[in-house]
């Protein structure tokens, strides 16, 4: 990349030019060897508007378990770190990651650490990640780190998916039904409610409650709509406050069922991140303080940091976690027990791996479940509306026979 810059030289003369550097950190550092100091400096190249347009990471927790675990083979193989993202930013297919990747190189090159170097991309690499990898590099360990790394995303992004999928299939269907029935009451009902009314014969009450819901979404389905986006859209806007984040929380927490589902997702997503982080090393308090940031509830996050403040205050963590309802009385025991042996690394392991067991178990009870509810739920809506049409059909046309 290709730098403008304004220097000062030794005797405070102002002096401008360009260099030629891989990135921004390796212009200023040649620039300040040559004894220069830089007033200001800035890249010469005009960004693209889709480079400038953000449209999230561009990187999946897929991009980075592959990542990870090519990281691990290659440094159990000895290999330097410079050949390493050397040789996975080439072969990189990720552009966002690939770019990431190419900037670490030059970091590396220029002197830095591997975490200092993926630190600056928080949005490839989070601070957990960074983190790990730290301590890796404290204890000489880094292929085992990388190794933890891939095999706990690996695991999250399991866990996380299949509760994905298995709503996508329920989502569709529901989605199509709404469809079709809003066709139905625009297009099709009011065709046959001209026919059944012109004919003169006693409208059963179910057909009328049927022929004005037709009438109302014929007449006001647009405002209805326009309401509905109205609605939705300060909705959003609510959620996205800091109350609304905590109510969203709580809210999720409280549903039937699947609330029970997601304090099993966030347990199991908080009892990986401390077994990964304490297993490596990492101490009790950075360890709260990220798994606090990742986990994503607000609930949860308080809780993590209200805990920080106690275990920096001398309280042991499971103290600190059985003032809340929201961690099961297994878990703080299980802590308990690992506090006094020392095991609490293992015992956030066995853990993670219950509650990552029961989230699945959950999930396919939860599938099992829904099919067969689902499939009653619209036999039945589609049926009363049949009936509320076929009945007064049936009814004229034995009228005309008659």
């Amino acid at each position: 990349m290709l730098f403008n810059y304004q220097t000062l030289d030794n005797s405070g003369k102002t002096q401008g030019g360009s260099i030629e550097a891989v990135s921004l950190d390796v212009a200023v550092a040649s620039l300040q060897k040559r004894g220069l100091v830089i007033v200001k400096i800035d890249s010469a190249e005009k960004e693209s508007f889709l480079s400038r347009v953000s449209f999230g990471s561009g990187v999946s927790n897929k991009d980075i378990v592959i990542l990870s675990k090519q990281m691990a083979t290659l440094f159990e193989a000895q290999v330097s770190p410079l050949k390493i993202f050397t040789l996975l930013s080439s072969e990189a297919e990720n552009p966002v990651l690939k770019k990431s990747l190419e900037e670490v190189v030059a970091d590396i090159q220029g002197g830095a650490t591997i975490s200092k170097a993926l630190a600056r991309h928080p949005h490839v690499f989070s601070d957990f990640y960074v983190n790990m990898v730290k301590s890796g590099e404290e204890t000489g360990k880094l292929d085992e780190t990388f190794t933890y790394l891939a095999e706990h995303l690996d695991r999250n992004y399991e866990v996380v998916s299949k509760v994905k999928n298995a709503l996508i299939y329920p989502a569709f269907v529901i989605t199509v039904f709404f469809a079709v029935m809003i066709l139905m009451f625009t297009v099709i009902i009011p065709k046959i409610s001209t026919i059944i009314v012109e004919s003169g014969q006693e409208v059963p009450f179910y057909t009328k409650a049927v022929f004005g819901v037709s009438n109302f979404l014929i007449s006001y389905g647009f405002i209805f709509l326009g309401a509905l986006i109205v609605l939705a859209y300060f909705l959003i806007r609510y959620v996205r406050t800091a109350a609304g984040k905590r109510e969203l929380a709580r809210f999720k927490l409280d549903l039937p069922y699947f609330g029970g589902l997601y304090r099993k997702l966030y347990l199991s997503v908080i009892a990986d991140n401390m077994n990964t982080m304490v297993l490596s090393g990492i101490p009790m308090v950075k360890a709260l303080e990220i798994t606090g940031a990742i986990v994503e509830n607000d609930v949860y996050k308080e809780i993590m940091a209200a805990s920080l403040a106690d275990v920096r205050g001398g309280k042991p963590l499971s103290a600190s976690l059985s003032a809340y309802p929201e961690i099961p009385g297994i878990l703080v025991q299980m802590v308990k027990v690992g506090e006094e042996t020392g095991e609490l690394g293992s015992i956030f392991r066995t853990m993670a791996r219950f509650y990552q067991r029961e989230v699945v178990n959950t999930v396919d009870t939860l599938v099992a479940l829904i099919e067969p509810v689902m499939i009653v739920t619209l036999g039945l809506a589609v049926g009363i509306l049949l009936v509320s049409v076929l009945i007064p059909i049936y009814n004229i046309a034995g009228s005309a026979g008659v």
